[in-house]
């Protein structure tokens, strides 16, 4: 269940806040005299989720085999969309003040909004909706204990990231709006560095030139990323001590008792507003490191062994593989990336082989614990049989051939695989 939990949580508390923030900062009029784009929010919403199952469902199946092959282009389009977005924040108060005089803005607003937000959902969606492949292992009937559990800690995730955002949301009312600005404009900020790093990861990946400089800068994201998952909530401090100053600095007596109560009634909810934002921020705090250290093992996979590489085939012999073990293979495609596979006997006498990597999980590689082979990030174990079948967190499978005592491969299969340890 803390598995799930630590994984849902991180992944959708960013596009629940972005959800949140854009909603308060272009909140504007009731009923009939809210403007027809209002709504268009809520559709990028709805339009990001379904693109984010269908794409998490392509790649479940294996129909989508490179991630980035769809990541590149909508990261290109998240960052010019943030970009947007954040003018948007900067100016949200001239936009939404007096709107009837200038609705094309405001729908325009609206819409950058709308496409940020699908944007934003498609990218980081995907990952969450995959937890709920690893649910049931292999092999075990679906209604069980473990999988209950699994499901639950799926659910508290993605209902803590929706709480702590409610919770955030209610410093509108009391926070002054420069200070709810800043916070949002934060927010929009890192969520921009997120996406680029994203996309400089894929370039770097693929050979792109990169200076010393924009090297660490990438190195220093990539490595501190839950750092930028934290500060998006405690950027939220600012509204939070902005509201308790505003209601202390209000007088409680005074010639009018009518405003001495409603003063005090003020700095009662701008006090409670900003407890419960603390106490949110705490309780992503402890689901960042606490959670994530308690779920994290330290597992080192098994050094790759020696193989025979020669005119563009790689050679293994029975004899290498026959003990029913785990086997690991290393190999350095053509475009220079290193990969790696697996190979181990299954039962029946058949041979087990594929990647050292999947569909879900990336390459994150297996490991064997008491006879089972089991995939290092998501912990699920994997049914022998499927090895060398397409699908869920099995090992992705290429083309090889069997023989006079030994297993023979194409390098230029396995050269066609190498995104996927880009």
């Amino acid at each position: 269940m803390l598995e799930q939990f630590v994984a849902v949580m991180p992944g959708t508390l960013a596009p629940t806040l972005l959800v949140m923030c854009l909603s308060v900062m272009l909140a504007v009029g009731e009923g009939r005299d809210k403007p027809a784009s209002a709504h268009w929010r809520l559709i990028g919403l709805i339009v990001g989720l379904i693109a984010a199952i269908v794409f998490a469902s392509l790649r479940a199946s294996a129909v989508i085999n490179q991630r980035t092959f769809v990541n590149y282009p909508v990261l290109w389009c998240a960052i010019i969309a943030d970009i947007l977005a954040i003018i948007v924040v900067v100016f949200a108060r001239r936009i939404t003040t007096n709107w009837q005089r200038h609705k094309a803005i405001m729908h325009i607003a609206n819409a950058i909004a709308a496409i940020d937000i699908a944007l934003t959902l498609f990218y980081a969606l995907p990952d969450v909706i995959l937890q709920l492949t690893i649910w049931v292992e292999p092999g075990d009937p679906i209604f069980t204990s473990d999988m209950l559990l699994r499901a639950l800690g799926f659910a508290l995730g993605l209902a803590m990231s929706i709480i702590v955002a409610a919770i955030f949301r209610t410093l509108r009312s009391t926070a002054v709006r420069a200070s709810f600005t800043a916070a949002v404009l934060a927010v929009m900020v890192i969520l921009f560095i997120q996406h680029l790093t994203g996309v400089m990861q894929i370039l770097q990946a693929h050979g792109f030139p990169m200076g010393h400089t924009a090297f660490v800068a990438l190195a220093w994201s990539i490595n501190h990323n839950s750092w930028m998952i934290m500060a998006q909530a405690f950027v939220f401090l600012i509204p939070a001590v902005a509201s308790v100053v505003a209601g202390f600095r209000m007088p409680l007596t005074g010639a009018n008792e009518a405003i001495g109560r409603k003063h005090k009634a003020f700095r009662r909810r701008a006090v409670a507003s900003a407890v419960w934002s603390l106490v949110a921020m705490i309780g992503v705090t402890l689901t960042l490191t606490v959670g994530v250290a308690a779920t994290q093992q330290t597992i080192t996979l098994s050094p790759p062994e020696a193989y025979s590489l020669k005119d563009g085939v790689a050679t293994i012999p029975f004899s290498q593989v026959e003990d029913g073990h785990l086997h690991r293979f290393e190999y350095k495609a053509k475009d220079g990336t290193v990969m790696r596979f697996i190979i181990i006997k299954k039962n029946g006498g058949a041979y087990g082989i594929g990647l050292d990597a999947c569909e879900n999980c990336g390459d994150a590689g297996y490991y064997e614990k008491d006879g089972k082979i089991i995939c290092k990030k998501c912990e699920v174990a994997i049914n022998l049989a499927t090895i060398g079948f397409k699908g869920g967190c099995n090992p992705i499978p290429f083309p090889y051939k069997t023989g006079n005592g030994k297993i023979t491969i194409q390098t230029t299969d396995l050269d066609a695989l190498s995104a996927h340890f880009q």
